[in-house]
């Protein structure tokens, strides 16, 4: 039995193996207890099997969500462990992350940024990284040597604006946390299309609660909060509400309750992410599904298919490219006809 075959196996390389040498190695392998040397393997090829995940806030169960299913991918695929870091959106955390990872070996990674500025990625790629940037769209006209993975954030605000409109709402409001990010822009807009679309007699209005830190992405669910005390008291109140995404949804639905407010009696509300979560408030949550799963294989494969390609980190035979998923809108129980509607 050769080293290379040896070698073929340990490796995952097996395909064009015959079944009884798999067999023979395999169980080879398994008597003696035989683990590889990740060290070892490092010095030979200066790559070490592993990921960088790097997400805004773990304190957001959306990216939880999103980063147990790319660990998902990556393992039981690959054979890549994800490292993950919180970055709070701050270009000087990302950017130290990168030198990390770098210094370890680390040469695939993996942002959840959708800042308007990837210049310092674009740096990072040029010293030899792999990168796949997820929740914002590639910028037009630019060449770019990332990997963009988004859900079409646009068509989510335009599909909950649109929901609430059919249902015979005439005063809408976004809700968001100020910090703007480009996926939070395009949510706006396809908003504010579709409330536009629907002629003169539909307003819509963007309101925005300030957190302590600049994006708010873990504390989307106070921010929700104490905005339903001030939606509450408008006069006129709206009456369909989107959140800009569920956690902040929940936030919403609980400070509605304190204020008095019905959901949705008097007043509507859908959320934006598809979390299980969604489906266990009261009332239910409508809201705009990401298709997570989906999006989280793509980006796996485009991270371990461009390192695979290229022989070394860095731009290679597999161009970066971009990958647009489509939403869809959950329907539960927390839409219903606003009060005008209903008394009539």
């Amino acid at each position: 039995m050769s080293v290379s075959t040896i070698s073929n196996v340990l490796n995952g390389r097996t395909d064009r193996m015959r079944a009884d040498t798999l067999q023979r190695v395999q169980s080879t392998i398994a008597a003696l207890d035989f683990r590889p040397s990740r060290a070892a393997q490092q010095l030979k090829t200066g790559l070490t099997p592993m990921l960088g995940l790097l997400v805004p806030s773990i304190a957001n169960p959306m990216y939880g969500y999103l980063a147990r299913e790319i660990e998902t991918v990556a393992q039981e695929r690959h054979g890549h462990r994800v490292l993950l870091g919180n970055t709070y959106r701050n270009k000087d955390k990302e950017t130290g992350f990168f030198d990390d990872l770098l210094a370890h070996g680390v040469r695939g990674v993996i942002v959840i940024s959708s800042l308007a500025d990837e210049g310092h990625f674009e740096a990072a790629v040029q010293r030899g990284m792999v990168m796949v940037s997820y929740d914002r769209r590639a910028t037009p006209g630019a060449a770019s040597l990332i990997d963009h993975v988004s859900v079409d954030n646009f068509e989510a605000g335009r599909l909950a604006a649109s929901h609430l409109v059919a249902h015979g709402h005439r005063r809408l409001a976004f809700v968001t946390a100020s910090g703007h990010t480009t996926s939070r822009s395009e949510k706006v807009r396809g908003f504010q299309a579709a409330a536009q679309a629907a002629g003169p007699a539909v307003r819509a209005a963007v309101v925005e609660g300030r957190a302590q830190s600049q994006y708010g992405d873990s504390e989307m669910a106070d921010v929700g909060r104490q905005l339903a005390a001030r939606i509450a008291s408008m006069r006129p109140r709206p009456t369909g509400l989107v959140a800009v995404n569920d956690l902040l949804a929940f936030g919403l639905l609980a400070g509605l309750r304190d204020a008095g407010v019905d959901v949705p009696r008097e007043v509507s509300v859908i959320g934006m992410d598809g979390l299980f979560l969604a489906a266990l408030t009261c009332p239910a949550l409508t809201t705009v599904q990401l298709p997570v799963p989906e999006m989280a294989q793509t980006i796996v494969e485009r991270v371990i298919g461009r390192l695979a390609h290229t022989g070394r980190a860095g731009a290679g035979e597999l161009p970066p490219a971009e990958f647009l998923f489509a939403p869809r809108l959950v329907e539960r129980a927390s839409v219903a006809a606003p009060p005008q509607r209903i008394a009539r």
